[in-house]
């Protein structure tokens, strides 16, 4: 019993395994240059509707940040056919779900239906891009909204402006030193015409991806998406020309101040490629390898073995035009700061100068697995990834070879990345400390 139970596990698994690595999905433009990815599965009675905008935090002018993240919420205020507030209220009502989020580089738009209410989510979505409110009542009631979001996610959340605190001395010239969400002044001088001119630069369908995902019929959903998609109008192309940062060759050192904190915390923070890079999957294996769970390198010396801090974390922020490496750590009792940065410089010097070991090299192996199938093992993750690898990576069918990037990394790979992107001479080294410090400097 227990080896045909073993037996039915291990199929499942390769099973999942294949479903993953094989996604099917159609795809074509608009003539309005709408691009358009189709992927049915008729499993379930179930289909996600998604709108992928190549518009993000970096999309701004000086003084005027914000701007994306404050649409995410102003695009939900309704449309000439959808009232002012009965966006959520349509969704629920006819048994789905929905929800938007923004980063720097992109905003995602979705909902997840019933399958026999395809056609709702699709003119909920050819609303938003053809159709939206944009007046001043719309623009008060949201900038209140997003300054109280940013006061409760960020200025009254302990550590909550860190990664804010990085990124600002990491960059120089590029909108990813200014936070996603931006700053409130910059939100309150906008005038409304600033806002209606954003959006009808950003929120054409020449820069935009559909995604249609689900219990589905290939031709009788291209036949709903140009009707309500067809008619909107062409954009002006979208044209990016975005600083450039000079390399970092000499550590950084800064400080920052928290008054919603109690402990200091330690951060050491590096400039690295773009997302599209292969080497950036490296990074992501780094950080497993250094702090993802108990085992890791960074956590069992720091918190098991010498019990100099709380918490320790490595992360590799990626981003479509740099990315960022993160080492964030709290101390524990008399520990500094600065002895967290030497003990944390230790594991990356060996990760620089020797090759990890060929246990542990299976083990990040066998996460990148297990991450890329749980990625694609839904409907709405399944949508996500097609919007996200052909709008930022240029490349729908990442979908199923990404895995194959991460196969083809070696230990060699490993060591050599860590060595052109972690050095001591290219990091920031952030102290971040309760605000009463400064108050005592």
């Amino acid at each position: 019993m227990m080896n045909k139970f073993k037996l039915s596990a291990f199929a499942l698994l390769l099973g999942m395994l294949g479903f993953a690595q094989e996604v099917e999905f159609t795809e074509y433009d608009l003539d309005n240059g709408l691009h358009v990815i189709l992927h049915q599965d008729n499993t379930a009675p179930v289909v996600t509707t998604s709108v992928m905008y190549h518009v993000g935090g970096k999309d701004r002018q000086d003084g005027r940040t914000g701007f994306a993240h404050f649409f995410e919420h102003l695009l939900f205020e309704g449309t000439e056919n959808i009232p002012n507030g009965k966006w959520f209220e349509i969704v629920s009502s006819n048994g789905g779900s929905n929800n938007a989020n923004t980063s720097n580089d992109r905003t995602y738009y979705y909902e997840i239906f019933p399958s026999n209410n395809l056609e709702l989510g699709l003119w909920m979505e050819s609303e938003r891009m053809m159709h939206p409110i944009i007046k001043q009542k719309g623009v008060d009631t949201q900038n209140e909204v997003v300054k109280e979001e940013r006061r409760l996610s960020y200025d009254n959340r302990p550590y909550g402006n860190l990664l804010q605190s990085v990124s600002s001395n990491l960059f120089v010239n590029h909108p990813y030193k200014d936070p996603n969400v931006g700053y409130m002044e910059d939100l309150d001088a906008a005038t409304l015409e600033e806002f209606k001119n954003y959006f009808d630069k950003y929120y054409v369908p020449n820069n935009a991806v559909l995604v249609v995902a689900g219990d589905i019929d290939i031709s009788k959903t291209k036949k709903m998406i140009e009707d309500y998609f067809g008619p909107i109008p062409k954009g002006d192309a979208v044209v990016r020309d975005m600083p450039k940062e000079t390399p970092i060759t000499k550590e950084i050192k800064a400080t920052a101040y928290d008054a919603n904190i109690q402990l200091p915390a330690t951060v050491l923070g590096y400039r690295t490629p773009s997302f599209t890079e292969e080497d950036s999957y490296v990074l992501n294996m780094i950080s497993d390898y250094l702090s993802d769970g108990n085992s890791s390198k960074l956590y069992k010396k720091l918190v098991d073995d010498k019990k100099e801090a709380l918490a320790v974390q490595a992360f590799n922020l990626e981003q479509e035009d740099y990315g960022m490496y993160l080492i964030f750590a709290i101390p524990q009792g008399e520990t500094s700061l600065e002895t967290l940065n030497n003990d944390m410089e230790e594991e990356i010097a060996q990760i620089r100068t020797k090759l990890i070991s060929e246990k542990d090299f299976q083990k990040l192996q066998n996460k990148a697995e297990n991450s890329y199938v749980n990625s694609n093992s839904s409907v709405a993750g399944i949508a996500n990834s097609l919007a996200s690898n052909y709008l930022l990576y240029g490349k729908t069918k990442l979908i199923n070879e990404e895995i194959n990037i991460y196969r083809s990394i070696t230990r060699e790979d490993i060591k050599r990345v860590a060595s052109k992107y972690l050095n001591p001479n290219q990091r920031v080294v952030l102290e971040y400390l309760p605000k009463a410090e400064e108050i005592k400097q």
